[in-house]
């Protein structure tokens, strides 16, 4: 139910349940998870990208699950719902968003750290229109993603925005046509893999700690991710790449 394609230092994840709109189940949830351990435990794979199988990225949580009682198997040890959300990661993930992604597939486009959208996504927790919560990260990260009125109004009417909307709002990185948001996704993590990945994951770890921190926190985790930067190996080849006028060859150690 998640495919798992490498694409040079990529790896791309596809929940593929389009005839249940993606909606996710135990097995998916389990799927999730596992594809994610090989994920951060491979060092040459750098970058992540989830997507949605057919029309739509993820109509969230499995309802039949939910109504027989199941709704606890959604949810994984390690990462909370769908393998994923409440999960501890360490490499950029870009959530490729073809279709809709509401309820819990909006929630899993907030757990990543970048947002390729095609102009026909929409996003939004209308969990409020089944008697539930987004308790999938989605009512304390959508303030983070867009300003907090706006989130409050989602949260209280479940209704969604357009891609457009979210686009202008800052919450997706990049707008492209129907069906070419894997594609975008893909273009996007190339430009993050020329990077040093060490560098990567230390900057993504201190704009993801920060985001509502002090600024003495903020000196304090800038500080310790340069010095554990300056203790890589490829700490000393970009230097000597520029000085040498040629493409960096970075370890990822």
């Amino acid at each position: 139910m998640v495919e798992f394609e490498q694409h040079g230092r990529v790896a791309v994840l596809t929940i593929n349940r389009p005839e249940a709109r993606n909606a996710i189940n135990g097995e998916v949830s389990a799927a999730m998870e596992a594809h994610f351990d090989r994920f951060e435990e491979d060092p040459d794979l750098w970058v992540g990208i989830i997507a949605g199988a057919g029309p739509v990225f993820c109509a969230g949580a499995d309802l039949k699950a939910v109504s027989t009682g199941q709704a606890a198997g959604l949810m994984t040890a390690k990462g909370g719902f769908a393998g994923l959300c409440a999960r501890e990661r360490t490499k950029p993930l870009i959530a490729a968003v073809n279709g809709p992604a509401v309820a819990g597939g909006c929630e899993i486009v907030l757990a990543c750290d970048l947002v390729v959208a095609s102009t026909e996504a929409k996003f939004g927790i209308p969990e409020v229109k089944r008697s539930l919560v987004a308790a999938g990260g989605g009512l304390f990260r959508l303030p983070r993603a867009i300003p907090r009125n706006l989130a409050m109004e989602l949260a209280l009417t479940g209704d969604t925005i357009s891609a457009e909307r979210a686009y202008q709002l800052g919450m997706v990185n990049a707008l492209v046509d129907p069906g070419k948001a894997v594609e975008g996704a893909l273009d996007l993590a190339e430009r993050i893999c020329v990077n040093a990945p060490v560098a990567v994951r230390e900057s993504r770890k201190v704009v993801a700690e920060t985001i509502l921190a002090d600024d003495e926190t903020g000196w304090r985790l800038s500080n310790e991710a340069f010095m554990r930067v300056a203790q890589s190996e490829d700490f000393s080849e970009g230097p000597l790449a520029f000085i040498e006028k040629r493409a960096p060859q970075w370890k990822g150690r």
